[in-house]
């Protein structure tokens, strides 16, 4: 049984653990009564939606190794059908639990359809070609609904929709963020997920060994779709209202930034950067009103910049080599379990060898008439 314990690497399932004892810390607090700050709510229900953005498009732009700039695109899709779902079916079954499934379903499945047909003609392209494609995708879906009439997408008023329970949302939310990582990870640790980074790493040499670019191109682009289409319906859930002019181009330059903050290719440090980033935001708009709102850009981007430098300045990396949380973790564990260090398991005793040590150390290896003529050198030197 320890043995199987010790074979399960726990670093792959350290984002499950933290984030479902956070999750259940907090929903314990709000289902037994306890009325949290309406601002904290609100705050966990914006970092639960980027988190899964940021997750979900890191599957393309970290590990498939494509530029997209039209993943608010997708959550627009997303958020404007399943609010719109949720309004027709609210007189019906109310805006509870069975609204907001069917609300996700839809919005995922119309996201994912949308993935499918941009990404036919798009993935074809590569680069920067890619990236004016998809910045292009998002424009457009973001006009249409802008210019929808007021009795179907509410046109530029924007789209009325129901709020859900402010005490309970921000639980399936992370629920749905665990449901993100699960499917990510999985899906990129698997023989899908290798074929994907193997396109990453040489699309010429993935194609040579078989692996159908054109398919796992369009697979990872349509999941990443999907996810986006679902943190779309979990916006429209918060708010009482969807305007199509929040999922603009600054939008996806800033989801992009969680993912490329984060590190390119890390999940954990894509939640951790979409989880800084919202709240970073969220605080300077509490904090910076009035006059003062002018200057919310540019902490915004200052702090960023900071960021940014201490992760990639190459004069900075002894510091971060020393002082990263890894390394003082594991100075922490070894302070508190100093008898981890075990014997060296190669000593001669115990390796298993055909004759023994002794033995082997008395054979001389010089050949034979070699060592005769050093002999008799030897006794003409004595006489």
């Amino acid at each position: 049984m320890m043995n199987k314990l010790k074979a399960v690497r726990w670093n792959h399932y350290i984002n499950y653990i933290v984030i479902g004892i956070f999750t259940l810390v907090f929903g314990i607090i709000a289902l037994t009564g306890g009325r949290l700050n309406s601002s904290l709510l609100f705050l966990l229900e914006k970092i639960a939606i980027s988190v899964i953005l940021a997750v979900s498009l890191s599957l393309v732009v970290g590990f498939l190794g494509e530029l997209s700039l039209g993943h608010a695109g997708f959550m627009c899709v997303g958020a404007y059908l399943g609010g719109k779902v949720s309004a027709l079916l609210e007189p019906v079954i109310g805006s509870g639990v069975l609204n907001l499934l069917i609300a996700l379903i839809i919005g995922a499945a119309i996201a994912a359809v949308c993935g499918v047909i941009i990404g036919i003609p798009a993935l074809r392209l590569r680069g920067d070609y890619l990236a004016i494609v998809t910045l292009a995708f998002g424009e457009i879906v973001k006009s249409i609904f802008q210019n929808t009439s007021d009795e179907s997408f509410g046109g530029a008023l924007g789209l009325p929709t129901p709020r859900y329970d402010k005490q309970y949302l921000f639980i399936f939310a992370f629920l749905l963020v665990l449901l993100t990582l699960a499917v990510v990870q999985n899906f990129i640790r698997s023989k899908h997920g290798r074929a994907v980074t193997a396109i990453r790493d040489n699309e010429i040499a993935a194609r040579a060994c078989g692996i159908n670019v054109t398919k796992y191109k369009l697979l990872a682009f349509t999941l990443s779709a999907t996810f986006a289409g679902i943190a779309g319906v979990l916006y429209s859930f918060s708010n009482y209202t969807v305007q199509s002019a929040k999922f603009g181009y600054n939008y996806s330059i800033e989801i992009l930034v969680m993912v490329v903050l984060g590190g390119m290719g890390s999940i954990n440090g894509s939640i951790v950067a979409a989880a800084l980033i919202t709240f970073l935001n969220t605080k300077l708009a509490t904090i910076l009103t009035g006059d003062l709102a002018v200057l919310q850009n540019l902490l915004y981007a200052v702090i960023l910049i900071v960021i940014v430098v201490y992760n990639n300045a190459p004069k900075l990396k002894p510091f971060r080599d020393r002082y990263n949380l890894g390394v003082l973790w594991n100075k922490f564990v070894r302070s508190r379990n100093p008898a981890h260090i075990k014997d060296d398991q190669a000593k001669w005793d115990v390796v298993p060898t055909k004759i023994e040590m002794n033995e082997v150390l008395s054979i001389d290896l010089v050949p034979q008439d070699k060592m005769e003529k050093r002999n008799n050198q030897s006794k003409g030197g004595d006489h």
